[in-house]
């Protein structure tokens, strides 16, 4: 009767909601999923192959950790991504941008220093052509 259409892209983990009439203070831990359409006064940090998103409402005043991120909301803290990090056109940050794979829209803002992350995972080498 109920299935699944579609896989999580954060690893099959459950997804969590902040609608945009509710402020939470305090630090939030999570794995899955986590869809910020509020307010956040404090830190948010994504466990395993978790996905962190920040709608176009959201407002998130702490630093951020998350193996992906998609931004369209207001942060005012660092924000550290350690594997996929998507600016979107409404992103306003104040602070510190730490990633290892950046896509960032028109007219996306960053108010702070943007950093590569150097110790990324290196991609495997392709194989050669005679071996195919």
């Amino acid at each position: 009767m109920f299935r699944k259409t579609r896989k999580d892209r954060a690893g099959g983990g459950a997804t969590s909601l902040i609608a945009a009439d509710t402020t939470v203070h305090g630090d939030i831990t999570f794995s899955g999923t986590l869809h910020v359409c509020g307010c956040v006064i404090g830190n948010v940090r994504g466990d395993g192959e978790a996905l962190f998103t920040l709608s176009a409402g959201g407002v998130i005043e702490g630093g951020v950790l998350a193996p992906q991120a998609v931004i369209n909301g207001t942060l005012r803290g660092d924000i550290h991504v350690t594997q996929h990090l998507q600016l979107a056109a409404a992103a306003r940050i104040e602070g510190d941008v730490r990633y290892c794979s950046l896509e960032m829209a028109a007219g996306a803002q960053v108010n702070g220093r943007m950093l590569h992350d150097a110790d990324a995972p290196k991609r495997l080498a392709a194989p050669d052509a005679a071996e195919a």
